[in-house]
């Protein structure tokens, strides 16, 4: 619990911004802080009372080879000498192993305290709606979930050890030199300021460098992920040019090299100094113990308790000197993680929350919602009804809604005539369906992506899902089939084959309605014409809602709405709404009317 002990949680308090010691911590925050660790208090109590015993050894040995200098300049007690020093060696044994459970403690403290904040942190944000993730970027978020609760847990653990292995040890330490010499205490009283020095004249170069080598390297690894992902490289190979693009990564990596060379200077630096420091206080205990030593005013054995004493006294001080820092930096770093916890979910499950009605979906739509003014809809079941209207009229906003992506801001949307917000979440996810344009997939392989939309699904169901979604071929082709690990956002398929396998996943899930937002937008002819058969098969009896681009897809409609500026201005057949005129009749011959002769001849052939 020395100088080299001390020496890295300090260069930690070191490396954060001295600015924020001018900031003031909310008494809200420690409270919040208090309730984290309150379910640890055991280990709380175990870590303190290892630390209080470390001090209480680490202040016994000087003491020990006092006794031990004292009767060997006196040339007696050879067997006390004997016992003494292995009572040391005993005494050290134990120190180390104290070190290392309070090191173990301390530790798992505060592993288990960043795995409940950071699984705290996942729970809440994955309740966040939609419109949360479009507003958020990516990369915020995924820094409170690693950098801010690690800084925390950093800052947490440190504090522990600051405030109750200092205090402690820096008292009984005193209260030692001043039993032995008040003298030599004084004088290392009066040395504290002067190896405080170095500190706060290197302190404020290191969290700056420190935080600008964080700022590069943000820089760098940015530079990497956008050109290392599928997309990025595919730009870099097609557009870029190789020369100016090693150029910009070399400049980014020499400055975090450059800089680099700057932290290990200063820190290096800054130890020199603080050696500097403590090797003036041992010359002068030396020197002035040495002396009183040869007027018989002091024992050798002290002068040598009194030098160790030293080599324990100044880190556990400088230490403390930053205290405030470390306070508010914990503060800090909590409260980064309380903003993302105090963001109130716009989707919430009511207390008195049922499931939605057994039995084939009515669904029923009114009200409005961001860009919707006064939209009813009513689908009954087996029925499908089709969106169409320009870019921005609301369509994207009407199939949202059903899965209880949003609320309606006025209104409600019903299944079999439950208000969502009246049903339970995990009812609404299990009844409504739903194939966006551009579905995702997770960088695992076929089979667990299908699996996310029902785990017990057996693999005869998994082979039907995909036959029926025309795409069960294409996996036996694959090299491992199933197991084929389809790559980042399903890069390694085409957009049609991706899209057949999203909507495998939605007809294994079967669920009671369907939205398929423009689920067929990138298949060819041949490929939209299997899936649809399937999907007219599969989804007989379900509640169907369908935002098309696609002719056939319209023409299979039941209704078709026209949606304008967030209202429906128009409803009917295809026939009926092209014998009308008005919005439908532009759209189709601005949209739809090049897609008439392959429908014709299919419908003919």
């Amino acid at each position: 619990m020395g100088m080299a002990h001390g020496g890295w949680g300090l260069m930690r308090s070191l490396r954060r911004d001295e600015e924020v010691k001018d900031q003031r911590v909310r008494r809200e925050t420690l409270r919040r802080m208090v309730a984290f660790s309150r379910p640890y208090r055991g280990q709380l109590a175990v870590f303190l009372t290892v630390v209080v015993i470390d001090a209480l050894v680490v202040v016994v040995n000087p003491l020990i080879l006092k006794r031990i200098l004292d009767l060997a300049t006196r040339h007696e007690g050879a067997d006390q000498i004997v016992g003494l020093a292995l009572l040391a060696a005993v005494l050290a044994i134990v120190d180390a192993g104290l070190t290392l459970g309070e090191r173990r403690i301390a530790a798992a403290i505060g592993e288990y305290l960043i795995y409940d904040m950071r699984a705290k942190v996942f729970r809440h944000v994955q309740s966040m709606p939609i419109s949360f993730f479009a507003r958020t970027q990516t990369g915020a978020l995924i820094s409170r979930l690693n950098n801010d609760i690690i800084g925390a847990q950093q800052a947490f653990t440190d504090l522990l050890s600051n405030i109750v292995g200092n205090v402690i040890l820096v008292g009984l330490v005193l209260v030692s030199m001043l039993v032995l010499s008040w003298q030599i205490t004084l004088v290392a009283l009066v040395l504290v300021p002067i190896f405080i020095l170095p500190a706060k004249a290197f302190g404020p170069r290191l969290a700056r460098l420190f935080r600008d080598g964080m700022g590069l390297n943000a820089e760098m690894n940015t530079m990497m992920q956008e050109r290392f992902n599928v997309a990025g490289a595919m730009l870099v190979k097609l557009f870029g040019r190789p020369d100016e693009e090693r150029a910009a990564f070399d400049a980014r990596a020499a400055g975090v090299r450059d800089i680099g060379i700057k932290q290990a200077t200063y820190q290096r630096m800054y130890f020199v100094g603080l050696s500097l420091t403590a090797a003036m206080a041992t010359a002068f205990a030396y020197g002035f113990g040495g002396v009183e030593v040869v007027h018989g005013a002091m024992q050798i054995g002290t002068v040598a308790a009194m030098t160790a004493y030293l080599a324990r006294l100044f880190s556990p001080l400088l230490q403390l000197s930053n205290l405030q820092i470390d306070l508010t930096s914990a503060a800090v770093s909590f409260e980064r993680v309380f903003e993302v916890l105090d963001i109130e979910p716009m989707i919430t499950e009511a207390d008195d929350a049922v499931a939605i009605p057994a039995g084939p979906a009515t669904l029923e739509q009114v009200g409005s919602a961001e860009v919707l003014h006064g939209v009813s809809i009513k689908v009954e079941p087996g029925r499908v009804v089709a969106l169409v209207g320009p870019s921005g009229a609301g369509k994207t906003t009407i199939s949202a809604l059903i899965p209880r992506l949003y609320d309606p801001s006025s209104g409600s949307v019903r299944i079999n005539g439950l208000d969502l917000r009246r049903a339970t979440l995990a009812s609404v996810v299990e009844t409504v369906g739903v194939v966006t344009q551009d579905a995702h997939l997770f960088h695992d392989s076929l089979r667990a992506n299908l699996l996310y939309a029902r785990p017990e699904a057996t693999e005869r169901e998994l082979e039907a899902a995909l036959d029926s979604a025309q795409v069960l071929d294409l996996v036996r082709a694959l090299p491992n089939g199933l197991d084929t690990i389809v790559g980042e956002r399903g890069y390694r398929l085409s957009g049609g084959e991706k899209q057949r396998v999203a909507i495998a996943r939605l007809l294994l899930k079967a669920p009671r309605v369907v939205v398929l937002d423009e689920a067929t937008a990138h298949l060819d002819a041949s490929s939209e014409a299997a899936v649809q058969r399937a999907l007219d098969a599969t989804l007989e009896g379900r509640t169907s809602i369908v935002i098309a681009h696609r002719l056939s897809t319209i023409r299979n409609a039941d209704e078709i709405l026209v949606i304008s500026s967030g209202r429906i201005v128009d409803r009917g057949t295809h026939e009926a709404l092209l014998a009308r005129g008005g919005l439908y009749r532009v759209l189709y011959e601005t949209q739809f009317a090049d897609q008439e002769v392959p429908a014709t001849s299919e419908s003919g052939g």
